[in-house]
């Protein structure tokens, strides 16, 4: 068992200085790409890529989500002067279409277009794709053009780790909502995290790539109810985005920090970790809801650190 996406890092150089307020530079790429994506794509493949059809789901996932989501945290509130170079990354989960062309067909017209409030022009130099490891790996695009062949997909395995995992660190990169039975949740319990996490895998890879998940949920989902939250040191981050289309402002908010949990975690990293790549919860495609997780004896001694050796957090 397994999940399929090809990553991108998309490398530009700035023509003209570029600023991203705080919160603010997800939506300005997705705002870009989508505007000039239908431009370059045409209105039916626009369409698979940013109006999907609905489709039957679980909680949270009554529409279909997009194919894709934009990583672009590290330029919050930077300033790129003139000259300068930035990456962002682009995770695509529907390989059937041939994403990559659109991708630096929209992209490149940004020297052009502009981005960002002033509209500063960006000058798209390289694409590559990135390994498991985040690394840019394979050259895809540069000096104006594209590599023959499709770039190699990434396969994430889900299959339970071979040895046990009782303790696990979840550090939430982005802000993050999570939907619960009574609407956002304040904080991360982890029958909740991972019932997102398992619900948006197994609709990216049914709607996507190889098929639902071949998995028991409700028993599953018993389990990771057992798993205890030890600990946490969140924040609640507030940004707010504008819809070039329609003019409508929208919370983009989420908490970030540190989650420490507890108990038989085996069969639930492999999906924690794919959900680095995928995001969980709600507007995943503006970089909202990445994860990283740490297993072992280092969670132990992360939650010492910030909570003081007598904590207890673990136990003796």
């Amino acid at each position: 068992m397994y999940f399929s996406l090809v990553a991108y890092r998309c490398t530009f150089e700035a023509l003209e200085a570029v600023s991203f307020a705080p919160g603010t530079a997800g939506n300005a790429f997705r705002g870009a790409f989508g505007a000039l994506f239908r431009r370059v794509a045409g209105a039916p493949v626009y369409a698979s890529f940013f109006e999907p059809s609905s489709a039957s789901g679980p909680s949270g996932l009554a529409n279909a989500p997009r194919p894709f989501v934009i990583r672009a945290a590290a330029l919050e509130g930077r300033e790129i002067p003139a000259g300068g170079q930035f990456s962002i990354d682009v995770h695509v989960f529907d390989l059937k279409e041939p994403a990559l062309q659109y991708l630096v067909a929209a992209f490149t017209q940004l020297a052009r277009e502009g981005i960002g409030s002033r509209r500063a022009r960006v000058l798209l130099r390289g694409v590559h794709t990135v390994d498991r490891e985040r690394n840019p790996d394979a050259c895809v695009y540069q000096d104006e053009r594209l590599q023959e062949g499709r770039p190699e997909p990434l396969v994430l395995p889900l299959a339970p780790d071979a040895g046990p995992v009782s303790q696990v660190a979840v550090r939430f990169l982005t802000p993050t909502e999570l939907k619960g039975a009574g609407g956002i949740v304040p904080e991360p319990a982890f029958g909740i995290l991972f019932a997102r996490v398992r619900d948006r895998i197994s609709t990216l890879r049914r709607l996507y790539g190889e098929g639902a998940l071949e998995i028991d949920f409700r028993s599953m989902a018993a389990r990771a109810g057992r798993v205890r939250m030890t600990a946490s040191r969140l924040e609640w981050e507030s940004y707010r985005r504008r819809s070039s289309r329609t003019g409508q402002v929208h919370p983009l908010g989420g908490f970030t920090g540190e989650a420490w949990y507890e108990g038989d975690l085996a069969e639930f990293t492999p999906f924690l970790r794919a959900a680095y790549w995928t995001g969980v919860g709600r507007q995943t495609v503006w970089g909202k809801g990445a994860i990283s997780i740490t297993t072992g004896k280092l969670v132990q001694e992360d939650v010492k650190g910030h909570y003081g050796s007598d904590s207890g957090a673990f136990g003796t």
